[in-house]
This record gives C-alpha cells, sequence and structure tokens, in this order.
C-alpha cells in the first residue's frame, strides 16, 4: 500500500474523528483495497468493497469528508478486518 493510502487509513482510524479527510483520498484508498467506484446520481458514489455496496456522497462545496461519514467507513473496515 502506498504511503498516502496508509496515510489516509491512519487518518479514518484517528481519534477524536477528522472532518479534515479530502474525499478524494478516501476513494483512492477505496480503489487501493480493490474496490469497484461508480458515479451515482447527484453526489453519490457507489462502492463495492467487501463483497458489499455502499453508498456514499461528495461533500459539498467543501472537498472534506464529514465526521459522520468517517465513523461510518471507520466502522465498516472495522468489521472487515481493515486496520492501520
Amino acid at each position: 500500500m502506498k504511503r498516502k493510502h496508509r496515510a489516509t487509513l491512519k487518518a479514518v482510524f484517528n481519534r477524536p474523528t477528522s472532518g479534515g479527510i479530502k474525499c478524494s483520498d478516501i476513494l483512492g484508498l477505496f480503489l487501493e483495497l480493490g474496490a469497484e467506484i461508480s458515479e451515482r446520481e447527484g453526489s453519490r458514489v457507489g462502492v463495492r468493497l467487501f463483497g458489499e455496496r455502499r453508498v456514499f456522497h461528495r461533500p459539498h462545496p467543501s472537498p472534506d469528508t464529514d465526521k459522520g461519514c468517517v465513523e461510518s467507513i471507520r466502522k465498516w473496515f472495522e468489521q472487515n478486518g481493515v486496520t492501520p
């Protein structure tokens, strides 16, 4: 895994939860983990990973992912054995 993806993964697991992780960095991490990403309606992004399909919203106007979404991603990673 590239250093940038490791840094993003570590940021997802940081406590307190960070609200400053760029959406593009999280999507890059998903791709590094083997995800298939598809654009959906509006600001939605479909992610197929770990045999599951999840839908996330691209943040706007800021490029930073909100804390609730980061916590959801952290929980999803923990359930599937992904840790920094």
